[in-house]
């Protein structure tokens, strides 16, 4: 069977190397975005390993790299090369009747999460934002909806405590890749391949994320900052702006942080995003102040407040550093404050 693949990223390279090794000759060509000034570039929650088109080459699999696989020139380059099924995974558009009118056989999509739930363009992010105990990967049959096909596959990992959307992609990228190999082998043996319907009364959403999405709201309870900055990483990565009086806000990005319990009552702690030293911290919580050296006081859940620690952040155009090294070159004062650029 005349195999295309379809996919752009880090994601997607494990499923075409799985491919090739598997059905070697059988992978006739390579659909994948074009080259960008980077693939790391900011802006791009597509992230580069060895590069798809290079794996191709090296493959000897002839690349199609259109602006567009839905315009008239990028379907030509995709009919040339005459595929029977086609494999999509994370390939960044969605592919018009047309498009999935060329495979004889059909279009299967490796999507990096349970579905019905997480529809969309950053499932990982969203399983780890909404504070999911689990994921996985669905392979399903690909449809003009976004995401709606009847379901081939599917296998659920744990999300790990600390886990980063990068690292979760990274595990998933490899579930993935097993999966569209099982998929592939179903249509092999002949005879129709059936899947399941989607429930649309389970459907959630996971749309695209975008830049300003980084933005820390330190009102919002400690649980929740922590899971922002697990799932901001590596793009756009949790950022916020450091006030000091006196001075001009400072970006910062936060890298790496963990949450304490509701503790206390709400009433005469300081500001959402005050900053405090372990001394201070020491004061209305002495068992939590060998836990760290940068305490942000975030919201709470009813009359309970909540407070991050600080492991590891990053001033704009400057390597990451501990919270430790940073209070080095920026001594706490009363008054200092994370939050918004401008403070209400």
């Amino acid at each position: 069977m005349r195999l295309a693949m379809m996919g752009t990223g880090t994601f997607a390279e494990p499923t075409f190397e799985a491919l090739l090794s598997n059905f070697g000759g059988d992978v006739v060509g390579l659909v994948t975005q074009p080259e960008r000034d980077s693939g790391n570039k900011r802006g791009s929650t597509r992230q580069t390993g060895k590069g798809m088109a290079t794996i191709a080459r090296a493959a000897g699999v002839p690349v199609a790299q259109p602006e567009s696989i839905n315009t008239p020139e990028g379907l030509a380059q995709l009919r040339e090369m005459r595929p029977e099924l086609m494999v999509v995974a994370a390939y960044g558009q969605i592919l018009s009747k047309d498009v999935l009118g060329v495979p004889a056989v059909g279009t299967i999509n490796v999507h990096a999460s349970l579905l019905p739930k997480y529809r969309g363009a950053a499932p990982v992010a969203y399983a780890i934002l909404k504070g999911e105990k689990q994921t996985g990967v669905t392979i399903i049959k690909v449809t003009p909806g976004l995401d709606s096909g009847d379901m081939i596959l599917q296998e659920a990992i744990a999300i790990l405590p600390d886990e980063t959307t990068g690292e979760l992609e990274a595990r998933l990228a490899q579930l993935g890749a097993k999966l569209a190999v099982e998929a592939v082998r179903k249509y092999q043996a002949g005879g129709p391949v059936e899947g399941k319907k989607q429930d649309p009364a389970l459907v959630t959403k996971a749309p695209k994320i975008k830049k300003e999405f980084g933005l820390i709201d330190w009102t919002k309870p400690a649980e929740e900052i922590g899971r922002h900055v697990r799932a901001m990483q590596p793009w756009p990565t949790a950022y916020t702006f450091f006030h000091r009086p006196g001075k001009e806000p400072l970006r910062v990005i936060v890298n790496k942080a963990e949450s304490l319990p509701f503790l206390g009552k709400q009433a005469g702690v300081p500001l959402f995003g005050s900053v405090l030293p372990p001394e201070r911290i020491s004061e209305l919580h002495p068992e939590f102040t060998k836990l760290g050296r940068l305490f942000v006081r975030a919201g709470g859940v009813l009359d309970k407040t909540s407070w991050l620690i600080v492991h590891l952040l990053q001033l704009a155009g400057k390597k990451p550093m501990t919270a430790e090294e940073f209070l080095r070159g920026y001594p706490i004062i009363d008054g200092m404050r994370f939050g918004p650029e401008t403070l209400s």
